[in-house]
C-alpha cells in the first residue's frame, strides 16, 4: 500500500471525534494523477478524495511508527486500514473509490474557508489545466496555452495565499483545504 489511506464516509466518525484533524489529511482533487492501488500506477483519478498526509516528502502514512512498525492510532484507524490484510489485498480493494470523503463533507458550510475553496475549484480546477493541456499538442500557439496553464498555477497560489494571510491556516490545513498546488500537479505530469 502506497500512501496514508482514503478517508470513507464511515471514517467521518473519528474526525468528529478529534482523532484525525484536518492537518493530518490532504485533499487529492479530482483530475489529479494519484497512485491506484488496483492497478499499481499513477492514474488521473476520478473524483476527490481526502487521504490521511504523509511523512516529510514521502508518502508513507503519518500515524505510521516505523519504529515500532506499528499504527499510532490503531484503536481508530480508518475503513481501509481496518480491511488490509498484507495477505490477501481483495477486500481492500473492494472498498477503494467507493464511499469516500470530500472536503465539503468535513468541512462546516458555514466556516469562512468555504467561499474560498469554492473560488478555488471554480477558477483553479484540475479540470481547466487538464482541458488547456489536451489543447497543447495541435495548438498553433503553443506558448500562449502554456501562459494560460502558468497563469491557472498562478491563480492557484493567489488563492491559496490569500487564505492563508485572511483566515492564518498552516501549511498543512492548506493542503487539506486546497490540496497540492497547482504548479506540483503540473510538474508532475510534465507540463511546467
Amino acid at each position: 500500500m502506497k500512501g496514508g489511506p482514503a478517508l470513507h464516509k464511515e471514517d467521518k466518525k473519528l474526525l468528529l471525534a478529534g482523532h484525525i484533524k484536518h492537518e493530518q489529511l490532504v485533499t487529492i482533487r479530482k483530475g489529479e494523477p494519484a497512485y491506484s492501488p488496483k492497478s499499481g500506477k499513477l492514474e488521473l483519478i476520478k473524483k476527490e478524495i481526502v487521504k490521511i498526509s504523509g511523512k516529510g516528502k514521502t508518502w508513507e502514512c503519518l500515524f505510521y511508527d516505523k519504529q515500532k512498525s506499528s499504527c499510532r492510532i490503531y484503536r481508530h484507524r480508518p475503513l481501509e486500514c481496518r480491511l488490509l490484510e498484507c495477505r490477501d489485498t481483495a477486500r481492500l480493494i473492494s472498498v477503494i473509490e467507493k464511499n469516500t470523503i470530500t472536503r465539503i463533507d468535513i468541512v462546516n458550510s458555514k466556516e469562512p474557508i468555504c467561499k474560498f475553496i469554492r473560488m478555488h475549484e471554480a477558477e483553479c480546477s484540475v479540470q481547466k489545466a487538464e482541458d488547456l493541456i489536451s489543447k497543447l499538442p495541435g495548438a498553433k500557439d503553443k506558448a500562449g496555452v502554456m501562459e494560460k496553464l502558468s497563469s491557472l498555477a498562478k491563480r492557484d497560489l493567489e488563492i491559496r495565499q490569500k487564505a492563508v494571510s485572511e483566515l492564518n491556516l498552516s501549511l498543512e490545513t492548506e493542503l487539506f483545504y486546497f490540496g497540492r498546488p497547482l504548479f506540483k500537479i503540473l510538474s508532475s505530469m510534465g507540463e511546467l
